[in-house]
């Protein structure tokens, strides 16, 4: 039994070293893209058909012959179909995987081939070929000892209690107002936009605060707030809306929209009193428990900001010789990727869930730019972290869970499945991972200190719906509104 099994390691080893005889023919056929060719000899072909056929020779059962004992012609003739998919499947991958190490191919995605079409031919060598998105090819900038400014704020008991009327407001319930509109009030309106008379999208029973500035994923309406001033149901005003100049609605970029507004419900919050019953749903024992929290969370948005901040200012200088272009379709696969990113670091800071919708339709409304600069600052952090040896572990996606669970006042675990169904969990790895490189960068930096500005814009109200259609909605868009009296 250990003569067999040594033998199977040392076929198995031999197996491994085996190298083919590929020709292959590369041409670059746009950015980060290019056309292969590879040409397999029929002697590589046999070599692996003939393993395949010992294989089943082995193991298969045939009426009328002992196992291991049926002639290899019959076992040919009676397995073809079975034999041909295995030998196609192992020429396919030890072929891929030979000539992505020996042309140093550094590949994004997956080859764009169907492998299932693909027929090994009985005679002659057999060819194929794909186009692959490949990372682009640049020599890294100097980022030793960069010259950067850190913004600097000190959290003050102001803040604390500031940031305490927005945590309890989450909890808030929305009452029926006995009353005309005042600026901070809740309406639920029917909005409709048309453009040239025709009737581009209609929102109804959306129920949104009174500030100064509506802003919708495509497009923003300025004076919002003055401009329901002493509504009551039924009252109905018109406003002009301007189409971002980076809409997704290509169409529609730059054009000027008539939006009408039917004021259905006149609301204002009713917030939780913060007493024993209410901290007991956080579970903490005490307002001053609250309030350490609120002020780590503060603590932590600072923190965030800086690293924001001084993650711009690397980037900046990092990428300052990146001129090479990215292929559209690349940068339309990873806006939502660039977008979850930064929604997960501002979860993890303890923002609002209304401060991330704003942040949110912010960067939508400037995606594409946004996107090809994420992009490029993403394969040079990329490669930065590949030379220096960094990586997100497990302890780091461990951290970073514990964090947003407790921001958002749910179970690790939960929070953990739910983006491992969602698929972010590899944002979160690679986000983790760039920015322990931008950590790398910023360790070497040389800084001066500068004062904070303020860090969310609390005169917007944000809508993640789009006023031309078609905006897509991420995991902070889909949560639920709090519940109505």
């Amino acid at each position: 039994m250990a003569d067999e099994q040594a033998t199977a390691v040392a076929e198995e080893t031999t197996e491994e070293k085996y190298k083919l005889s590929l020709e292959v023919d590369i041409k670059t056929v746009g950015p980060c893209r290019k056309h292969v060719r590879v040409k397999i000899p029929r002697q590589d072909i046999d070599h692996f058909r003939d393993k395949a056929l010992q294989e089943v020779s082995d193991t298969a059962a045939v009426p009328g012959f002992r196992s291991g004992h049926v002639p290899l012609k019959l076992i040919e003739r009676r397995f073809k179909k079975e034999i041909g998919n295995q030998v196609r499947q192992t020429v396919l991958l030890s072929s891929l995987e030979q000539m992505a190490e020996d042309n140093k191919l550094d590949p994004i995605n997956e080859p764009d081939f169907d492998i299932e079409s693909l027929v090994l031919p009985d005679e002659g060598d057999f060819e194929y070929e794909f186009d692959i998105e490949v990372r682009p090819e640049f020599e890294l900038p100097n980022y030793s000892g960069l010259k950067i400014k850190r913004p600097v704020k000190e959290i003050t008991d102001a803040d604390v209690e500031n940031y305490l009327q927005k945590f309890l407001a989450q909890y808030g319930v929305q009452v029926v107002k006995d009353g005309p509109a005042e600026p901070g009030d809740f309406v639920t309106v029917e909005l409709e936009f048309h453009h040239n008379g025709e009737l581009l999208r209609r929102m109804d029973d959306l129920t949104v605060q009174l500030k100064p500035r509506l802003q919708f994923p495509d497009g923003e309406l300025a004076g919002f707030d003055q401009l329901l001033a002493g509504a009551t149901p039924g009252t109905q005003r018109q406003a002009k809306v301007i189409i971002s100049s980076e809409a997704e609605a290509i169409e529609k970029r730059g054009e000027t929209v008539d939006a009408t507004i039917t004021v259905k419900k006149v609301k204002q919050l009713r917030v939780p009193a913060l007493n024993a019953e209410f901290l007991s749903r956080l579970d903490l024992e005490s307002e001053e428990e609250l309030r350490d929290q609120i002020e780590n969370m503060l603590s932590r948005q600072v923190q965030f900001e800086q690293r924001q901040s001084a993650r711009r200012q690397v980037l900046e200088k990092i990428t300052e010789s990146a001129t090479w272009d990215l292929p559209e379709e690349l940068v339309r696969k990873q806006m939502e990727n660039a977008l979850r990113r930064e929604i997960l670091e501002m979860q993890q800071a303890g923002f609002t869930t209304q401060q991330i919708q704003a942040r949110e339709n912010q960067i939508r409304q400037r995606s594409i730019t946004n996107t090809r600069q994420a992009l490029k600052e993403h394969f040079v952090l990329d490669k930065i972290a590949t030379k220096e040896n960094i990586e997100a572990t497990e302890v780091d996606l461990d951290q970073e869970i514990q964090l947003m669970a407790i921001q958002r006042g749910e179970n690790p675990r939960r929070v953990r499945a739910r983006l491992q169904k969602s698929g972010v969990i590899e944002n979160l790895a690679a986000q983790i991972r760039e920015r322990k490189a931008v950590d790398f960068i910023v360790n070497s930096a040389e800084f001066e200190e500068v004062p904070m500005p303020a860090t969310t814009d609390d005169t917007i109200e944000a809508v993640a719906l789009s006023i031309c259609g078609g905006a897509p909605v991420t995991e902070v868009s889909e949560e639920a509104e709090e519940g109505e009296e």
